[in-house]
């Protein structure tokens, strides 16, 4: 069976990671008055990965944090909440019960979400449509 070309790939990879973005600050929402809750975001997926290098040079890595054990005694603990899902570090306020949703910054980010996913599902119907009127089918 063929591959999908990358960019298809890349498009798909986009929306699972809008998808589960969408989830994460839904959830930031509705816990926006529970106190103690920790504002949450989503790992965004590194599509430098995706490169096909032939030159068998290695890409440059994102760095990461690791938590020494010198560190995590002195109270530090990793941003990882599980899986992809990663504690927001880019608030503007933390409430006295300790919760730091605001409001405003998640619906900022979902107008944000909803432009992303409007703009891959646009680049997805012209790459369908290229690859249809390549094999002769004129977009039916």
């Amino acid at each position: 069976m063929a591959q999908p070309p990358a960019l298809i790939k890349g498009i798909t990879q986009s929306m699972r990671h809008l998808a589960d973005r969408q989830r994460v600050i839904s959830e930031n929402i509705a816990n926006s008055e529970t106190p103690g809750y920790k504002a949450r975001d989503v790992r965004t997926p590194d599509f430098g990965a995706m490169l096909n290098i032939r030159s068998g040079r290695a890409a440059v890595a994102r760095p990461t944090v690791a938590i020494t054990s010198s560190m995590a005694a002195l109270g530090a603990r990793g941003p990882s909440i599980g899986g992809n899902v990663i504690r927001d570090t880019d608030i503007s306020e933390t409430k006295p019960d300790g919760n730091n949703v605001t409001l405003e910054d998640q619906l900022l980010r979902m107008g944000q979400v909803q432009a992303d996913f409007t703009a891959m599902t646009s680049l997805y119907r012209k790459q369908m449509g290229l690859i249809k009127s390549a094999i002769g089918r004129n977009g039916n």
